[in-house]
């Protein structure tokens, strides 16, 4: 009896968890560094303005003599241009830049292939295809074509800059510049260059 009953107990358990599992909903990323309310500040702003705003919000404090912050401040900066210009809303902007921040955190921490990191991009639209920004709201965050562009625009500004980009993070520009040694050699002539008979005329040379 206690053998079946525990069996028993096994059995609801899992069918217990398995509904769990079906019940639990899907979560687009958000970007943690701004409230959407703050993002949507941030959507009115110029570029000159949204450069400056970013810069204190991440930390690019030197960015003019640093080229991997220099480099990064623009990488969010055009991302959220980007995605104001494609008229995207507070909750969308919130997801785009969270996935820029994911994608290249893989890079820098996980150092992730390129492979692996489209993967990851896939599963974060996949779940944000399944998600609503609000209870009430049944329309996905990103529509196909929002989607779509969102991917287009990560293939070109990312994904076909691969390689530098895990350059940036494997490598400072400090190292790039004092890693490498280079031997020149100088020719150097005291009583300076002896002309050439070929450019002596012939009466000079027989005198």
């Amino acid at each position: 009896m206690s053998s079946g009953s525990t069996r028993r107990e096994k059995k609801e358990l899992a069918k217990v968890k398995d509904e769990t599992l079906q019940k639990e909903e899907p979560v687009f990323l958000k970007w943690h560094a701004q409230t959407q309310q703050q993002v949507h500040e941030l959507l009115k702003k110029t570029p000159e303005e949204l450069q400056l705003e970013l810069k204190e919000i991440l930390g690019f404090r030197n960015h003019q003599v640093c080229m991997k912050e220099a480099a990064l401040l623009d990488y969010y900066v055009c991302g959220f241009w980007w995605a104001r210009e494609a008229n995207f809303d507070p909750p969308q902007t919130s997801f785009t830049m969270a996935v820029l921040y994911m994608l290249l955190e893989n890079i820098r921490e996980k150092q992730m292939s390129l492979v692996e990191n489209m993967l990851e991009l896939a599963k974060a639209l996949g779940a944000a295809n399944q998600c609503s920004t609000s209870e009430e709201d049944t329309v996905p965050l990103l529509t196909r074509e929002e989607a779509t562009a969102l991917i287009n625009y990560i293939r070109n500004s990312l994904f076909q800059k691969y390689t530098l980009y895990q350059l940036l993070f494997s490598s400072s520009r400090e190292e790039l510049l004092t890693g490498v040694e280079r031997n020149v050699e100088v020719f150097s002539c005291q009583d300076g260059f002896t002309p050439m008979e070929e450019g002596i005329p012939s009466h000079l040379l027989s005198q």
